[in-house]
C-alpha cells in the first residue's frame, strides 16, 4: 500500500510517464470545478476522468444480480464495509456483491483504451488505498489531503480558467454523480423493476451499519451501505470545513448542472466502450 501511495515516486513519474487521474465522485465537495481539472493537468496528468461511467457499469451488474437472486445482497463499492464484514461479520461475507467498485471498473476501461498510461486514483479515504494495493488496474493512489499539498507546493492554488471550460476526458455520465452520497447506488441503479422499495435499505456510518447487521430486518434484500457518515463526502481525508449537509448540496448541484449539457459523443460513457470487459469478481 505504501508503494502505491508513494507521493515522491508519483510526482517523479508524472514528469516522465503518461498518467490518468481517476477522480473519486466526491471530489466536487472538496475541490473547485473545473479548476481542479486545470490543476491536475498542470501537475502532469495527461488525462483526467471521473468514476461516473464506472458507476454506471457496476450498476448494471447490481441490477442483473438482484433480478436473479432473492437472498440478501450487500453492496461492495466501499472497501471499509468489505473489511468490516470480513473481520467482524464473516457470516455475511457470502452476501457481499462480487462486483467491481466504480474505481476498478473505470480503471479497466482506461487500461483498455490507454494501456501504456499509469492510473492514479484520487481518494477521499484510506480504505481505498487498501483496495488499490490489491488490484493490478490502479497503479497509484493520492488522497485528498496529499493532493491539496501538491497543489500548494506547486503554487497552483490560483490558476486561470479559460472561457472554453475544460472537460473530463471521455467516459462521462451525469446521474451517477450522486454515487458518493448515502444511498447513491440504490438511487441510480434503476432497481424498481427487480426489487420492492421496502426491500432496499441504505445506511451510512459504520455504527449504524453494525447496528443493522447485529439485528437485520429479514425483508431487506439489498443493503446499500457506506462506512463513513454522509457517505464518501465524509471520508477521513476530506476537509472538515464544510458540514455533511453543505457537501451533499454541492454534489447534488453539480449533478443538476451537469444534466442536459451538450456533451460530445466521444466523451460520453456508453456501454459499447466497455465491450469485452467483465466487472464481476470471484472473491474478496
Amino acid at each position: 500500500m505504501a508503494d502505491k501511495n508513494n507521493i515522491e515516486k508519483i510526482t517523479t513519474e508524472l514528469k516522465s510517464k503518461k498518467m490518468i487521474a481517476l477522480v473519486a465522485p466526491s471530489f466536487v465537495a472538496e475541490f473547485q470545478y473545473p479548476k481542479i481539472l486545470i490543476q491536475l493537468k498542470k501537475l502532469g496528468f495527461d488525462k483526467v476522468t471521473e468514476l461516473t461511467f464506472g458507476a454506471k457499469l457496476v450498476n448494471r451488474e447490481y441490477h442483473s444480480q438482484l433480478a436473479k437472486s432473492k437472498r440478501l445482497l450487500i453492496a461492495s463499492p466501499c472497501p471499509g464495509i468489505v473489511e468490516l464484514i470480513k473481520k467482524r461479520y464473516p457470516k455475511y461475507k457470502k452476501n457481499l456483491a462480487l462486483i467491481d467498485s466504480p474505481m476498478i471498473a473505470i480503471a479497466k476501461v482506461c487500461k483498455k483504451y490507454h494501456p501504456k498510461h499509469k492510473t492514479v486514483f484520487i481518494s477521499p479515504c484510506d480504505y481505498k488505498k487498501i483496495e488499490v494495493s490489491r488490484t493490478k488496474y490502479v497503479d497509484y493512489v493520492i488522497d485528498y489531503e496529499q493532493l491539496h499539498d501538491l497543489i500548494k507546493k506547486n503554487k497552483l492554488s490560483k490558476v486561470n480558467i479559460p472561457k472554453k471550460k475544460p472537460l473530463f476526458n471521455k467516459f462521462y455520465n451525469d446521474y451517477t454523480k450522486i454515487y458518493p452520497l448515502a444511498g447513491g447506488l440504490a438511487k441510480t441503479a434503476h432497481l424498481k423493476d427487480v426489487i420492492k422499495k421496502n426491500e432496499v435499505k441504505s445506511i451510512d456510518g459504520v455504527k449504524k451499519v453494525m447496528k443493522f447487521l447485529d439485528n437485520p430486518d429479514p425483508k431487506v434484500r439489498f443493503l446499500d451501505v457506506l462506512f463513513c457518515d454522509g457517505g464518501c463526502i465524509g471520508g477521513p481525508r476530506t476537509s472538515k470545513k464544510l458540514t455533511i449537509a453543505q457537501k451533499r448540496k454541492k454534489v447534488i448541484n453539480y449533478m443538476k448542472k451537469s444534466q442536459g449539457k451538450n456533451i460530445p459523443e466521444d466523451r460520453k460513457g456508453i456501454y459499447d466502450k466497455a465491450k469485452g470487459l467483465k466487472f464481476t469478481r470471484k472473491s474478496f
